[in-house]
């Protein structure tokens, strides 16, 4: 009879959270990905992309929200947790410069911080998915690239 620790079944947790995780940024970065060719859609191609862009972003903004959850209950890197955590803040500031154009002394709109944020808010989401990738499956010094000089 095998008996397992409860040390083991804390670990295999931790992984399926981290795992969860991993799985729920890349989706975020594929409907980022998705909102850009589709703004992309829009502005050169046919005005009607425009509702798929608006669409995209109220289904996948939620995702945000679920991965600064998932990123406390389990141990990641410093670096990991703050890309988390300037997602939502971002995505937010992105509604406020669509959404709200309040006078500034300059008469300059928010809404041209909007795709500046946006480049930001991607530069984080593509940073992420390689930092938690990183983590959860590091290279082995055995697995990396194949040496030439030996055949």
């Amino acid at each position: 009879m095998a008996i397992t620790s409860s040390s083991d079944s804390v670990r295999t947790s931790t992984y399926w959270i981290q795992i969860g995780f991993f799985s729920i940024v890349v989706l975020f970065n594929v409907c980022l990905n998705l909102q850009v060719l589709t703004v992309g859609l829009a502005y050169f191609y046919d005005p009607e992309w425009w509702k798929v862009h608006v669409w995209l972003v109220r289904g996948y903004s939620g995702l945000t929200l679920l991965l600064l959850g998932l990123v406390f209950l389990s141990p990641f890197p410093k670096r990991v947790r703050g890309l988390t955590v300037s997602m939502p803040i971002l995505l937010a500031l992105q509604f406020i410069t669509i959404h709200l154009n309040p006078p500034l002394p300059l008469s300059l709109p928010l809404g041209v911080l909007h795709p500046l944020i946006g480049f930001t808010l991607f530069s984080a989401s593509t940073t992420l998915v390689h930092r938690t990738q990183r983590f959860i499956f590091p290279k082995l010094d055995d697995e990396s690239d194949v040496n030439l000089t030996k055949q």
